[in-house]
């Protein structure tokens, strides 16, 4: 059966993006989206299990956020580490919200997941008198337990050995791909997506690939702030997708902004260099103009404390001095650690006028994670039957308020493994996706109104928040509506083209941003405390007696269109989120 025809969808009206219906499609098992280290990791296990298994990614297959990694992946594999050890670091940077199931997950099963990585061709800086894989520390880790390669450039590693594997088993892949909107069938089940293909090829324009397992691992969301280390392509797409499918999304309001991001000057925008934790791990310092180390007393981890910690001292200082940026002093390596240990920062340094072997690095903290994302359990299911989500897309409880630093590529690692196990063992099904008797088109945004929305973000959502700043967010936001001329209704936007905003990739991207920052928004709202990377300037302490819980948000559609409802949960645990027999 076709994506055209008629059905209930479970009964209930469906969200989706202005354009065409599909003109092409693709079957198959399991359709992965996104090519980063979850999503291929995924891929690669399904097709092993024989599950005809096709990736959507958006733009080339090694053009995500895995690549951008620097630091590495954590687990512990050196010298009297233990997971346990692991756990009681991640569990403090998570600010006591943390699922300690999740975690010990993660950190059980990460050792095994990073030496099966291993074995399928990445290769890790080893030392060479031992031969064993070199450790090295980072923010919030009271041990060494960074495994690294290159240098500096472990994302692109273990990229490169990813997608060598993919392209090695022959798995069908589509580039340049944008995901639209989950397919369901009669039930609400998923039942695949639909995609617009940019460029020519064998498929292009609007398309789907129907499957009865969709599994998002789009990445992060980065790009709804105005500086990002995030790339160009992390537009929220994964959960603005989830969220028009009925799913739920959690713990939205914490994003961790890096504290150590190449400072280019006021008002900088787009992708910035990330300045590597790691720097710090080997002892670099952080200083004011003057010199002095001002994390010391701080934290009894100085500037190797959490990262929601290390920004805010950086903000504090900064407002103390008047200053709109710190410096990162790692003049003490000498050029030979520099070009044999960060070689890709050093680079990414030199190429814009700052040598770090004679001169402090100028740093300010930018939007870098989304520790929150669609709520999955255990087994990466989401809250609608047949859809799952695993990395940055997804919130499974593992980060809390605070991801720990380099449990990312860890956590895509580990559960991309889990959904796939799950998968393999789910009974065949044919997928029948129908359209639903009930629709809720979203309006296209014009392409410029994304630039309005990133100021609004960092001006009234940044690292610093309050109920002013936020309201204000979230008026201004409502106020993004477009009107008959297709003008964005924001006195700093830029000017429109005076025509109607029309379906395509740059407005999709700009209703995804919106719909994210939004819910970001409706979030930090609510939670009128300061915890993990959510700092609220009129609520500057932690309140465990009202707010040791998660907050839940899912998009309802109604006569007019579309409302946000949020919820809290009764307590940090994620319990299974989706029917126990859904494959």
């Amino acid at each position: 059966m076709s994506a055209g025809v008629h059905g209930t969808a479970g009964g209930v009206p469906a969200l989706r993006l202005a354009g065409p219906r599909p003109g092409w499609v693709i079957k198959a098992d399991v359709v992965v989206v996104g090519s980063g280290v979850a999503g291929l990791t995924v891929a690669l296990r399904c097709a092993a299990a024989g599950r005809r298994t096709v990736i959507v990614t958006k733009a080339r297959l090694d053009d995500g956020s895995t690549r951008w990694a620097q630091g590495g992946i954590a687990a512990a594999l050196g010298e009297g580490d233990t997971p346990e050890q692991h756990l009681v670091d991640t569990l403090v940077a998570g600010a006591d919200l943390c699922d300690e199931t999740a975690v010990r997950t993660l950190v059980t099963e990460g050792p095994g997941a990073v030496r099966r990585l291993i074995e399928v061709g990445a290769r890790f800086d080893t030392s060479p008198e031992t031969g064993e894989i070199e450790l090295t520390r980072e923010g919030g880790h009271h041990r060494r337990r960074i495994a690294h390669a290159g240098g500096d450039a472990t994302g692109a590693e273990v990229s490169r050995a990813l997608v060598a594997a993919v392209r090695d088993a022959g798995i069908e892949t589509v580039e340049n791909a944008l995901v639209l909107d989950l397919l369901k069938d009669a039930d609400g089940h998923a039942a695949g997506v639909s995609l617009h293909v940019m460029g020519e090829g064998r498929h292009d324009g609007v398309g789907a690939v129907h499957a009865p397992a969709v599994v998002l691992a789009t990445g992060g969301m980065g790009q709804v702030f105005s500086a990002t280390t995030n790339p160009a392509v992390s537009t929220g797409d994964g959960v603005a997708l989830a969220l028009r499918a009925g799913a739920e999304v959690s713990d939205l309001e914490f994003v961790q902004f890096h504290p150590t991001v190449l400072y280019l000057g006021a008002g900088s925008e787009g992708q910035q260099p990330l300045v590597s934790e790691a720097v710090r791990g080997e002892g670099a310092y952080l200083v004011d103009a003057d010199g002095e180390r001002f994390m010391v007393g701080r934290h009894e981890l100085a500037e190797l404390a959490p990262r929601d910690i290390v920004a805010k001292g950086i903000m504090r200082r900064m407002r103390e001095r008047g200053a709109d940026h710190m410096y990162l002093d790692a003049r003490h390596f000498g050029a030979r650690k520099w070009e044999e240990r960060f070689p890709t920062i050093l680079a990414a340094c030199r190429s814009h006028g700052i040598d770090p072997v004679t001169e402090p690095i100028p740093v300010a903290p930018a939007a870098h994670y989304a520790s929150g994302g669609v709520r999955t359990d255990l087994t990466g299911r989401t809250t609608v039957p047949g859809l799952y989500a695993c990395g940055e897309v997804a919130c499974t409880g593992v980060h809390g308020a605070n991801r720990l630093a380099s449990n990312s590529l860890l956590e895509g690692l580990v559960f991309a493994e889990r959904i796939a196990e799950r998968i393999a063992r789910a009974p065949a099904r044919v997928p029948v996706p129908v359209v639903p008797d009930a629709e809720r088109i979203v309006p296209p945004l014009p392409p410029e109104t994304r630039y309005a929305i990133q100021r609004i973000m960092t001006a009234g959502a940044g690292v610093l928040r309050s109920a002013e700043s936020l309201e204000r967010a979230a008026r201004e936001l409502e106020e993004l509506a477009v009107d008959a001329s297709g003008a964005p209704r924001v006195p700093d936007a830029p000017a429109a083209s005076g025509k109607p905003a029309e379906p395509g990739v740059e407005s999709w991207e700009t209703a995804n941003l919106h719909l994210v920052a939004r819910v970001l928004v409706a979030a930090a709202l609510r939670r009128t405390e300061t915890r993990g990377c959510h700092w609220r300037e009129d609520h500057p302490d932690r309140d465990d007696v009202s707010w040791r819980r998660h907050l839940v948000v899912a998009l309802r559609p109604t006569a007019e269109g579309s409302t946000l409802v949020v919820r809290t949960t009764d307590s940090t645990a994620f319990p299974p989120v989706a029917p126990e027999e859904t494959p």
